[in-house]
């Protein structure tokens, strides 16, 4: 069973995801929070497979709520409803420590199979969807991106094969494209993207993507 911190559940409400949440029969509600301050307490108490976030609160928001979730060092990881398009939150939350997110007025199914590739460890949005999202946010990635590659050590712990697959992470490629862009097999290329976020202390894909816009390993065009 997935057990699911509801925090801002108005989205929730507004759409109906709560009864698809409550009849799901892998997923669970173990508790709500109405704001940031709250969601970081009851996290901390209920120790929530996801945590599902909304950006707008009073007092302390989704993007320091998931800072301080992913800071404390738990098991629970943070999946955010935002309006994307007119949500200017929405990267920062990403990189504050987020594994995804979805639109508030996502479909129920799409909810539901977000929810378990979070609680699963992977990224909600797809490695194909991601370049595109930090395109429309690139403005917010940095002062400079079109200086030199930033030294970072954990480029220095990649072999040469790992950072031309982590680049190619960077660059939003699936990883049918890296296989064929390398000549490797799938199998091959999961591997390498398991040891990539490994050694770059990445929780998921879109971190590391992030990561490697940051460092000016990939850029928008």
């Amino acid at each position: 069973m997935i057990s699911v911190l509801v925090v801002d559940p108005q989205p929730l409400q507004r759409f109906g995801f709560r009864m698809l949440l409550e009849s799901s029969p892998d997923t669970g509600i173990v508790g709500e929070a109405a704001n940031g301050a709250e969601a970081v307490r009851r996290a901390a108490e209920l120790r929530p497979d996801v945590v599902l976030m909304g950006i707008r609160m009073p007092g302390a928001d989704g993007i320091e709520a998931a800072r301080r979730i992913v800071a404390a060092g738990g098991r629970s990881r943070i999946l955010v409803l935002t309006t994307f398009d007119m949500d200017q939150y929405a990267l920062a939350a990403l990189r504050a420590g987020a594994s995804g997110f979805l639109l508030e007025d996502t479909r129920p199914e799409v909810l539901l199979a977000g929810i378990r590739a979070v609680a699963a460890g992977e990224a909600v949005v797809a490695p194909a969807l991601t370049r595109r999202l930090l395109d429309a946010f690139a403005d917010r990635l940095g002062d400079d991106l079109c200086g030199p590659v930033r030294d970072d050590p954990r480029l220095d712990a990649l072999t040469g094969r790992e950072r031309e697959i982590f680049v190619a992470i960077g660059h939003g490629l699936t990883n049918g494209e890296i296989a064929q862009r390398f000549t490797l097999s799938e199998s091959t290329v999961k591997s390498h993207v398991g040891r990539v976020l490994a050694k770059i202390g990445a929780r998921d894909r879109i971190q590391a993507v992030i990561l490697a816009y940051d460092l000016r390993l990939a850029l928008p065009v």
